[in-house]
């Protein structure tokens, strides 16, 4: 899909390579028959393995390569004082792996996750899905597409039904909250699945909506949240307030992902 600058373009493309070569590099570890002995613990008790770095270093080569004016914030990299990114206009944001609990449990559900991010939103998003070879990517205001095995395909969000809508959640971070915001939105039917595949899942009319009571951080969320607004759908904050990224605490309180309800 071509847009409507040649600079959007050239960053897209260069976006997507990037999340292709580290989801191979990524296929590289899960294919090893025993990869305890490569996982980290953090200090936040989540943990880390050797496809998250090398992942990393995929696409912080690549990039910033290719782009070295732009600066990148990364779940893997070193942290960048407030104080000196706070005046950035435009930077990368990255998940190297998205999902990593998924990658150790091996059930495929991890992703890729580039964004572009410009005045503290999410302007352009790539999601890649390694194990299905299944990439979705938009650029907001301009359009979303996904890519299965190399045919590309435009997606948009769905009109929902008044009844019947259906949601898409995580398995290990549903609350009594979500519960009650489900049946406000008179949700009968439930998907689960991991990592940031949920946004893509309503962007494509899948599910018609993804709520989180939280947290997060801003790299788990950026690239969703474009791919998402690309295809016509919104992410807000619980109370319809803008979502907005590069605070001095990179956290996420809560979120509400939708369709066209």
């Amino acid at each position: 899909m071509k847009f409507k600058t040649d600079l959007m373009n050239n960053l897209l493309e260069n976006a997507i390579v990037a999340s292709m070569v580290a989801g191979k590099a990524i296929m590289e570890v899960y294919a090893i028959p025993d990869f305890t002995d490569l996982i980290e613990i953090k200090n936040d008790k989540s943990p880390l393995t050797v496809a998250d770095k090398n992942a990393h270093q995929v696409i912080y080569t690549l990039l910033r390569g290719e782009f070295p004016e732009i600066p990148m914030i990364s779940e893997e990299g070193k942290g960048t004082p407030y104080e000196e990114r706070k005046d950035w206009k435009r930077y990368w944001l990255v998940d190297p792996l998205d999902g990593t609990k998924e990658f150790i449990k091996r059930n495929g559900e991890f992703t890729v996750n580039i964004a572009l991010i410009e005045n503290n939103r999410p302007v352009m998003g790539v999601v890649y899905i390694p194990v299905t070879d299944t990439l979705y990517a938009g650029i907001v205001g301009q359009g979303a597409f996904k890519i299965v095995n190399g045919e590309e395909t435009p997606i948009t969000v769905r009109k929902a039904p008044d009844t019947g809508r259906t949601a898409v959640g995580s398995r290990s971070h549903s609350t009594e909250e979500e519960a009650k915001l489900l049946a406000d939105y008179n949700v009968t039917d439930f998907i689960t699945t991991g990592s940031s595949i949920k946004f893509c899942l309503v962007a494509e009319g899948t599910a018609d909506l993804y709520y989180r009571a939280g947290p997060t951080m801003e790299w788990d969320t950026a690239a969703g949240q474009a791919v998402l607004e690309a295809a016509g759908g919104t992410l807000t904050n619980p109370d319809g307030s803008m979502f907005l990224y590069n605070k001095e605490n990179l956290l996420n309180g809560g979120f509400l992902c939708k369709g066209d309800i």
